[in-house]
């Protein structure tokens, strides 16, 4: 297994390929890490789905991108944000259970970080030769939303988005934007006792998304903000079928 750091777009991405004879994919996917987080945070998701299904060796390259934002100004060194939180208006949403605030807005540096992977995803598919129609495009919490605007703005829907422990942003604009992207897959998971992103949320999502006539696979797992085993059991056998195609 190969793992390269490069740059793409204005973003640092980690690379893993475990094809070693330099063939190009047949599909890739990247996935965005969460608020204050290193920029290869996921990359060990990445190896686990090549040791559930070592076919995608042959088949797939992962990418994980680091966010714009440096961490290291609010107190978290060696983590990266795509966009910075306003955290007095966080910690009372959590105090109140309220988000409503947070499904609502539609946050400073959530467009620049959108054109950042966008960018990113432009140099990824003039390196691959591949299109949208051959990415699976998600991410954990922050990177989760970020992954779900950028979908939604897509002209044509990605092979899949994956939504680990995401909620709503800007709703408004996501429902007005969400019926053009009839049939997209998705594959979503949440954590029924997640104090930061509560569980309710992630409902909210689905609920959205499957309303406006997404093919939503939702994975509600025991557990707090985190990603579960078994939805990225889930991710390894929907990349074997999209890699099969």
């Amino acid at each position: 297994m190969r793992l390269t750091r490069t740059k793409l777009g204005p973003l640092q991405c980690t690379c893993v390929d475990a094809d070693m004879t330099g063939a190009k994919p047949s599909q890739v996917v990247v996935l965005c890490h969460g608020v204050n987080a290193p920029g290869d945070d996921l990359v060990g998701i990445g190896e686990e789905l090549l040791q559930l299904a070592p076919q995608l060796a042959k088949t797939t390259r992962f990418y994980f991108p680091a966010g714009l934002h440096d961490s290291a100004k609010f107190g978290m060194p060696g983590g990266r944000a795509w966009w910075e939180i306003d955290w007095a208006l966080f910690a009372q949403m959590m105090n109140t259970g309220d988000y409503a605030p947070m499904h609502q807005a539609h946050p400073p540096g959530l467009d620049q970080a959108r054109a950042a992977l966008e960018a990113c995803l432009a140099d990824i598919f003039k390196e691959t030769g591949l299109d949208a129609s051959r990415l699976a495009l998600g991410g954990f919490s922050q990177g989760a939303m970020l992954a779900t605007d950028t979908v939604l703005r897509m002209k044509s829907n990605p092979a899949a988005l994956v939504a680990f422990s995401g909620s709503p942003l800007c709703e408004n604009e996501w429902r007005e934007l969400a019926p053009a992207h009839k049939g997209l897959r998705v594959l979503q998971s949440h954590g029924r006792q997640d104090p930061v992103l509560p569980f309710e949320g992630g409902e909210k999502l689905r609920d959205l998304l499957a309303q406006s006539g997404a093919n939503v696979e939702f994975v509600p797992f025991n557990g707090q903000h985190g990603i579960a085993f078994e939805v990225i059991q889930k991710l390894a056998q929907l990349l074997e079928r999209e890699g099969a195609k």
